[in-house]
């Protein structure tokens, strides 16, 4: 999985796969889901991202 917050545009996306993207939805106002061809989850696109979060560009990783 990839992090990625371009400050320049304030966009925050999240990458699951390297799977070519096939389809996009903004499923709500602002996030935008991105999809592979077979409909697995490619990425997520927050825009406006630091409306979003307090700080966008620091990630904390968890896994249990």
């Amino acid at each position: 999985m990839k992090v990625k917050y371009d400050k320049n545009v304030d966009i925050l996306y999240l990458s699951f796969n390297d799977e070519k993207i096939f389809e996009s939805d903004e499923e709500k106002k602002g996030i935008i889901l991105d999809y592979a061809e077979n409909g697995k989850i490619v990425g997520v696109e927050v825009l406006n991202a630091s409306q979003q979060a307090t700080n966008p560009a620091k990630v904390e990783y968890e896994f249990a």
